[in-house]
């Protein structure tokens, strides 16, 4: 407790010593140039702040502007991060043991392979989707009615 308070006294006397040193080396052109750059912060931090907060707002009701639910899987394409297996996760896996630092290991393989598998899915899917119109438009030229 003794040090705490020879600590914090200390630190108290180097504040006011250096304070004390850096006021009487200040010059006059430093003195007015602190005064100019402390008075324009003060007179320009509220319009700032203000400034702040419009944009904020306006931010925020643009985000609620748009609605959630609403998504197309044309836009998800390409934003879906799925991770590459790095070889060192693989080589360190030995059957059954487990420390606490990697317990998440085969969890996060497990969501990327259901990441993965969803979208081979969801291609397998488009790409059929496509073959079945372009079959429909070969079928339009070929059916003579």
């Amino acid at each position: 407790m003794d040090s705490l308070v020879g600590m914090v006294s200390a630190a108290g006397e180097r504040v006011t010593s250096n304070l004390k040193a850096t006021l009487a080396n200040m010059s006059p052109e430093k003195f007015i140039r602190l005064v100019i750059i402390v008075g324009a912060y003060m007179l320009l931090r509220p319009f700032i702040i203000k400034l702040g907060e419009k944009s904020q707002m306006k931010s925020h009701e643009k985000a609620e502007e748009q609605p959630l639910g609403e998504i197309s899987p044309n836009q998800l394409r390409g934003q879906v991060n799925v991770p590459e297996d790095s070889e060192d996760e693989e080589e360190g896996d030995v059957a059954g043991a487990s420390t606490a630092a990697d317990w998440g290991k085969k969890a996060r393989r497990r969501q990327r392979d259901v990441i993965k598998k969803m979208l081979d899915a969801e291609e397998k899917r488009l790409s059929e989707q496509q073959a079945d119109e372009e079959d429909k438009d070969i079928e339009e030229f070929l059916v003579k009615e």
